[in-house]
């Protein structure tokens, strides 16, 4: 059975992450450092909170250094998804510049408050992701966000709220879901089991 590492980003994700994949038996590891997930087959990046302060923890413990050349499947959720990308407007902050792109304050207009909480749907944007099998059309996913990526070249999936929002991102082996799968029922169940048994 493949193991996979969760990095330790101390933000209020982790627990729900832990318990989505205890639901699906899968084996994990906790990892505050890269040596710690060294016979690790894949690794989930979670994060909730500020972009500023997660890069300064994946600095202090190693892992904005040995993500730049790990070529493990990797998986950020939220906040997690928006490190990978090269910049951020909150915080003012250099990201891990995995995927190409900025991270923008998310203006919804009409669509509701900010930052948008919530259910909303995917729009499929590129049928062959390997993290979407066996997903439906249409699916809800929940999303917590008060910042977010444009569509962009790297975009699988795309949801609305006031702006067209990057919903799922990928560049090679590394990709990353805005929405939270493990708060997301049985699609965001599909999605993660999709990505712990092999979806690259």
């Amino acid at each position: 059975m493949m193991t996979t590492a969760i990095i330790d980003t101390s933000t209020a994700n982790i627990a729900s992450v832990r318990y989505a994949l205890e639901r699906l038996d899968a084996r994990y590891r906790l990892t505050e450092t890269p040596d710690e997930a060294q016979d690790c087959d894949r690794i989930i990046l979670p994060g909730v909170g500020a972009a500023g302060p997660a890069m300064k923890r994946l600095r202090e413990t190693g892992w904005a250094k040995a993500l730049q050349t790990d070529q493990r499947p990797l998986l950020g959720v939220c906040l997690g998804m928006q490190l990978l990308f090269d910049y951020s407007e909150e915080s003012d902050c250099e990201m891990l510049g995995l995927i190409p792109g900025r991270i923008e304050r998310l203006d919804p207009g009409d669509a509701g408050p900010w930052p948008h909480m919530g259910w909303n749907t995917l729009s499929q944007t590129r049928a062959d992701e390997p993290l979407l099998e066996g997903v439906e059309a249409d699916a809800h996913v929940y999303f917590v966000h008060g910042f977010y990526a444009p569509v962009g070249a790297h975009t699988v999936t795309s949801t609305h709220y006031g702006p067209e929002v990057t919903a799922i991102a990928r560049k090679g082996h590394v990709a990353g879901c805005q929405f939270h799968p493990e708060r997301s029922a049985k699609t965001g169940a599909q999605i993660l089991t999709n990505f712990i048994k092999g979806a690259a």
